[in-house]
């Protein structure tokens, strides 16, 4: 069961918000403010924080920065009534890994955790190991026997997403969403980019491929060299 701790000075907000995600399964923490927030933290693990910007005492951009110096890769969803531009970017620059504003679509916002803690639990998984083959997710390289390639990050990611699954289709939206973010204004044809740099890169490796699915995306399938 995933734990989630939502942040926000309204009670009424963080009754309704408790409610939708403990119908969802999920353990649900709170608190009314940044400070709170990292006492709650101290006592209790979470999986993903969603907070509200406007707060007494800590504010939602300072706690998200407070907690991007003790834990890079813990999920943040940050939810405001603050709708400009500006005020997302500012967001994203506090570290902040995606945004979404009230009044609160609660479907959307659902889609959105299950994308982060997809995303999270991926990032936590540092090595797939299969055959002679090794992805080293910290170091970014693909190696077998004495050869070991070092991948740009997005090229890496969308390679360990698709060994991760092998077999699975994944659609362009999908990695889209779930390599670059869901706030990402580059456009889903990156991906078939990202997949032909792969596919030059390794067409001489055995062990795998990357397949291309009429109509619906891509999925990587492992092989085994000594069988064919």
């Amino acid at each position: 069961m995933f734990h989630i701790l939502i942040v926000d000075d309204e009670k009424h907000t963080r009754l309704l918000l408790q409610k939708v995600l403990e119908t969802e399964k999920y353990h649900v923490f709170s608190a009314c403010n940044g400070q709170e927030a990292l006492e709650v933290m101290d006592k209790n693990h979470i999986d993903l924080v969603i907070l509200d910007i406007m707060m007494p005492v800590m504010d939602g951009y300072e706690l998200t920065k407070a907690l991007r110096e003790t834990d890079n890769n813990l999920p943040i969803l940050m939810v405001s009534a603050k709708q400009l531009p500006i005020d997302k970017k500012k967001g994203f620059l506090a570290g902040t890994d995606d945004y979404i504003t009230k009044p609160i679509d609660e479907e959307e916002m659902l889609l959105r955790i299950r994308a982060l803690l997809r995303r999270a639990k991926f990032a936590s998984e540092h090595k797939i190991e299969f055959n002679n083959i090794t992805l080293d997710y910290d170091a970014l390289t693909v190696s077998k026997e004495n050869e070991i390639q070092e991948l740009p990050q997005k090229e890496f990611l969308l390679l360990y997403k698709l060994l991760s699954n092998p077999g699975k289709i994944f659609t362009r939206i999908q990695l889209m969403d779930e390599i670059w973010g869901t706030e990402s204004e580059t456009g889903w044809e990156t991906v078939t980019v990202h997949i032909g740099r792969l596919r030059k890169r390794f067409e001489h490796w055995n062990e795998f491929e990357i397949i291309c699915v009429r109509g619906l995306g891509y999925k990587a399938v492992r092989h085994d060299p000594q069988t064919g």
